[in-house]
């Protein structure tokens, strides 16, 4: 019998995936992580870990598999939460999700798994995997789940062959109902409870309120660019490459103060993120007011009228080398090649036809349709097919 390692989170997914697995016929093991325990910014009185981890002790037992608690919270506020901190305090806008896969999940977590005798580590992500032979080798595949709308796959974009190699997603085949279906007839602790929302380490708290708690609070002007002005009236200059274009293309629009009228104030240029509509407090606008970008030297906040506002639209972005990963490594780009692609730049937007273009620096992805609030050091991942392949930090 091989021997698996399951993240139990105390929700359904990971539930149903337990006993998916033993179903299966491996010996399985319930390891419940404890990623975040520092009080001093606990801002909710709930404590939802401690609940969570009831949970799983709960369905351990019912399930009959040995259960215990690991407690990673040091390396998570390493490596996650300081990381979190330092990329925000950059303008830049982290995915605490996608980074707690690649450096918690599947590296510590795994790690000690592995040291505890496991052959694999499982997870109740709604994602698959594949395994194709190349050239006398196993080469692993990152595919979408079956329910397309529950599909997670994005936030795996970030794992590598010898973590996929060790990794089973053993609910990627069913749908988001039919797993509550099979923890109801088990009659499971978790089979009607509510999907998690919130950062994967603080429970219920918001972004906002936890970062202010790091982040001082430091009043600044929120300035409102008109969907006119000149800055949006530029006639494309003849490029002389393919790269040329490109670089044009995915500009960073330079604002200044001057270029629009101050509407209102706010508490910290780092609490926003592009295409953020909630939270501005400025009213009296015909349309809403939209974040169209972030000044942290300067704590300015830049906004336009309406979903529709050229601010807000791009058709290309860049991912420098250092933050380029290729999950399939043997399809990676060489400088000057090309590839046809489908991608997304957030969790749960449609697939979007672009296209990758490798550049000696990086690679660039060029979109066939604009793509709104394109956002800095949020992840881009682009898929053939129903498969992965690989992803990057937008630069």
């Amino acid at each position: 019998m091989k021997r698996v390692i399951i993240g139990l989170s105390g929700g359904v997914d990971s539930s149903v995936a337990a006993y998916l697995l033993k179903e299966q016929g491996y010996e399985v093991i319930g390891l419940f992580m404890k990623n975040w325990h520092d009080d001093s910014v606990t801002i909710s009185n709930e404590c939802p870990w401690l609940d969570d981890s009831n949970d799983a002790m709960l369905v351990a037992e019912k399930l009959g598999i040995p259960f215990q608690t690991v407690d990673l919270s040091e390396q998570y506020k390493e490596r996650i939460v300081d990381y979190m901190f330092h990329e925000y305090e950059r303008g830049r806008t982290p995915n605490p999700d996608v980074l707690c896969n690649r450096e918690i999940k599947f590296d510590v977590f795994m790690k000690i798994a592995l040291d505890l005798g496991a052959d694999y580590v499982a997870t109740g992500h709604y994602c698959r995997k594949g395994t194709i032979h190349k050239e006398g080798k196993d080469i692993y595949q990152l595919l979408a789940g079956v329910d397309g709308n529950k599909d997670q796959s994005y936030f795996l974009c970030q794992l590598s062959q010898e973590q996929l190699a060790k990794s089973l997603f053993p609910i990627g085949e069913l749908t988001k109902p039919q797993v509550r279906e099979i923890a109801t007839k088990l009659d499971l602790v978790t089979a009607d409870k509510k999907d998690s929302q919130g950062l994967c380490f603080i429970g219920k708290v918001k972004l906002p309120d936890f970062l202010q708690q790091q982040l001082k609070p430091k009043e600044g002007v929120i300035v409102e660019i008109s969907s006119d002005q000149s800055l949006y009236q530029v006639n494309t200059p003849d490029f002389n490459s393919e790269e040329e274009k490109l670089a044009f293309l995915s500009r960073k629009i330079e604002y200044k103060k001057d270029l629009g009228k101050i509407v209102g104030k706010h508490q910290g240029a780092h609490y926003f993120t592009k295409g953020q509509r909630k939270g501005l407090g400025v009213g009296g606008t015909v349309e809403p007011l939209f974040v169209i970008d972030t000044d942290v030297e300067e704590n300015v906040i830049y906004t336009g009228q309406g979903k529709e506002h050229p601010g807000l639209y791009k058709k290309a972005l860049f991912v420098s080398n250092d933050e380029l990963h290729w999950v399939r490594e043997d399809l990676a780009l060489q400088t000057g090649e090309t590839l046809a692609v489908k991608a997304r730049i957030r969790y749960r937007q449609a697939l979007e036809n672009a296209t990758l273009h490798k550049v000696d620096t990086g690679l660039y992805v060029s979109f066939e349709n604009f793509q709104s609030a394109i956002t800095e050091g949020q992840f881009v991942a682009w898929y053939l097919e129903d498969e992965l392949v690989g992803s990057g930090v937008i630069a």
